[in-house]
């Protein structure tokens, strides 16, 4: 199985693939099966997802749409939350759930074993993740799980699970507009630890930025795709997992990847952070 060194700098990120509030199916079935497709022609080999999107509704999409998968896909998902029927996300950390999360993404995916686990941090987890970490590399050793990460961690979370498994991968929230892990990533580069920013063109609240807006002007982009331009020149360790439900907006984030900026350019956006 390809690993995420082996995978493309810009991959896809599946979550608005479900209804609205990420809760229920989508409004157009068909353009996400759509989305799905077109991403694999124009060559993703890395999606990210969740059985907690929906929830269900997006990994079934994804099996219903590609499967038998291209056999240089890589499929990444989360474990550790779970949704109420109102939408509220909650966690689900208990070790036993842990497992059970792995084996309902691999049966949802119809996969024999999944590219990547994240174990998902939620608010309201408290104590250590010592023996959920253990579960997961577990399963790894097993062979159901090629990488583990960490998504929405602290660098001593990083260290912590070290020593027991190593970490392929972090997921945390970071743009241009919001960098707070600016020290976190230069960290896990040295450590060859991969970095997927969640959030990267500003989540729920996309990014609206003068400064972005003048730089994507000069070079007839998007502002959009300078956002995303700007995170793969800011470190060799950051792997994209930009999400849409549109066919057309997924094309023109897959072409920031061929967008270079300049030092001027550079000199702007990194004055934003």
């Amino acid at each position: 199985m390809k690993r995420l060194s082996d995978v493309k700098r810009i991959g896809y990120g599946a979550m608005r693939l479900s209804g609205p509030g990420i809760m229920g199916p989508p409004a157009d079935p068909d353009e996400a099966r759509r989305v799905l497709q077109r991403a694999i022609e124009l060559g993703v080999d890395h999606i990210d997802t969740s059985d907690y999107y929906g929830p269900y509704v997006v990994n079934d999409l994804i099996r219903e749409s590609l499967h038998p998968y291209p056999p240089e896909l890589v499929l990444v998902t989360k474990v550790g939350a779970r949704r109420t029927d109102d939408g509220a996300w909650l966690p689900a950390f208990a070790p036993d759930e842990i497992k059970e999360a792995v084996h309902d993404n691999l049966g949802r995916l119809g996969v024999e074993r999944l590219g990547g686990v994240n174990l998902r941090f939620m608010d309201g987890v408290e104590g250590g993740f010592e023996e959920q970490w253990t579960v997961l590399a577990d399963l790894q050793s097993q062979g159901l799980v090629c990488e583990l990460g960490l998504s929405n961690c602290t660098p001593e979370q990083v260290k912590i699970a070290q020593d027991i498994a190593p970490v392929a991968m972090v997921q945390n929230a970071y743009n241009v507009a919001h960098r707070e892990d600016d020290d976190f990533i230069d960290e896990l580069d040295s450590h060859g630890i991969w970095y997927v920013p969640f959030f990267p063109l500003g989540g729920f609240s996309p990014l609206q930025l003068s400064a972005v807006s003048d730089v994507a002007e000069r070079h007839g982009a998007t502002h959009m795709q300078v956002a995303l331009a700007w995170l793969l020149q800011r470190s060799r360790n950051i792997l994209l997992i930009p999400g849409t439900s549109s066919v057309a907006h997924l094309e023109e984030n897959l072409a920031a990847s061929r967008l270079k900026l300049d030092e001027d350019d550079l000199e702007v956006l990194d004055a934003i952070g």
